[in-house]
């Protein structure tokens, strides 16, 4: 079977890549879309310098895991105050980039009602207006720098949902990949985003729609992150360290652009809306589970995962739960207030949502696994 990859995103990587970002933009007139620490970081000034005459303005209100009730104001102010702006620079992690890309996409009245109400549709649609996006990401997991979607949350009681809004038009132009910009992140979003690389990168591998190049980016990205991750969290500041996370997460990124996501983060999407998880946990507390799931069901796929991890294959899932335990995360669904019973609901219902559908042993929560799978499960 032939395989077809599509990315078209011009990427500029390596520590100080930020000051090739006057020659992105190419003298357009620009508005940076950015997280509120922007300013005491430094990093807005940074920017102002660097864009000269060619910034428009700045707008740091995006906030984490934006949804509609915050997103409507500043969507509505910025095309009313930007409409002519030639450009959108997405500066942040992965919820500064999804804001970023909402904002890009414009509607005939203006109004965020308007994209919400296609979005509910669910059908693909073509943008009124849209302005182009460069993204620059200051964290090492989201991937969004590579890829075209973005993640609007309703959180109106009653009527709590997810929406994906990923259309030809929101990948990003370029991405400028910078690991200076992360040096001085917090162990707690390091974490979070370098785990979110991890799922990525597993969950591109036991996914549908895989194929031998984002098989490529997957194994590299996902071995990556297992030997570096767990070092950078002694040695937060490594600037060798980040550029090797921020590679990762640029690889994982790259490999699920094609595929999308799968069971562990169908899983996420339950467990950060009803039960507050941050993100990169809540796709990765349960990749040990998943792979027990995924192992045995295609001899292909169990080829290409066990170049990712040393050892035989049916310790792998041992291997992930040790792992993700000495970083501080519990493999547990218990953990997290979820009881044993919800957990099974939970996965159930994950397996049928739309990223559910992609991976590659789709049974029953209350079917025995597979029995590679359940060998997997015993030796540990």
């Amino acid at each position: 079977m032939n395989a077809n990859y599509h990315n078209p995103v011009s990427i500029t990587f390596g520590a100080g890549a930020l000051s090739a970002l006057p020659g992105v933009v190419a003298g357009r007139k620009a508005v940076v879309v950015t997280f509120p620490e922007a300013e005491a970081l430094g990093l807005a000034n940074r920017l102002k310098l660097l864009l000269g005459d060619s910034l428009l303005g700045i707008e740091a209100g995006t906030v984490p895991n934006p949804d509609i009730a915050n997103l409507t104001a500043l969507y509505e102010h910025f095309w009313k105050h930007y409409a002519k702006a030639e450009l959108v620079i997405g500066v942040g992690g992965g919820s500064a980039l999804d804001t970023a890309k909402a904002l890009i996409v414009g509607t005939a009245n203006g109004k965020f009602a308007e994209l919400v109400e296609l979005l509910a549709a669910g059908k693909p649609f073509k943008p009124a207006r849209v302005k182009p996006l460069i993204a620059i990401p200051t964290t090492a997991g989201t991937g969004s720098e590579v890829t075209p979607w973005a993640t609007v949350w309703d959180r109106t009681p009653g009527a709590q949902k997810k929406y994906s809004l990923h259309l030809p038009e929101t990948w990003p132009e370029a991405a400028v990949v910078d690991p200076e910009l992360a040096v001085s992140l917090p162990a707690e979003p390091t974490l979070a985003a370098g785990l979110d690389a991890l799922s990525h990168s597993l969950e591109a591998i036991w996914n549908v729609n895989c194929n031998p190049i984002s098989d490529t980016f997957a194994i590299s990205a996902a071995r990556e992150v297992l030997s570096a991750l767990p070092h950078l969290m002694q040695n937060l500041g490594n600037l060798a360290l980040r550029r090797r996370m921020a590679l990762a997460a640029l690889k994982a990124g790259l490999a699920f652009s094609n595929t999308k996501t799968a069971l562990a983060h169908s899983i996420s999407y339950d467990m950060t809306l009803n039960h507050g998880l941050p993100h990169g946990i809540a796709c990765s507390f349960t990749l040990p589970m998943v792979l027990r799931r995924a192992l045995g069901a295609d001899p292909i796929r169990d080829a290409v995962l066990a170049q990712v991890f040393d050892g035989p294959l049916r310790d792998a899932p041992v291997q992930l739960d040790r792992f993700l335990e000495k970083l501080g995360v519990s493999t547990d669904f218990t953990a997290y207030g979820v009881a044993q019973d919800e957990s099974e609901r939970m996965i159930a219902a994950a397996l049928d949502g739309v990223r559910g559908k992609n991976f590659i042993a789709r049974v029953p929560a209350s079917a025995p696994p597979p029995a590679a799978a359940q060998e997997a499960k015993e030796a540990s």
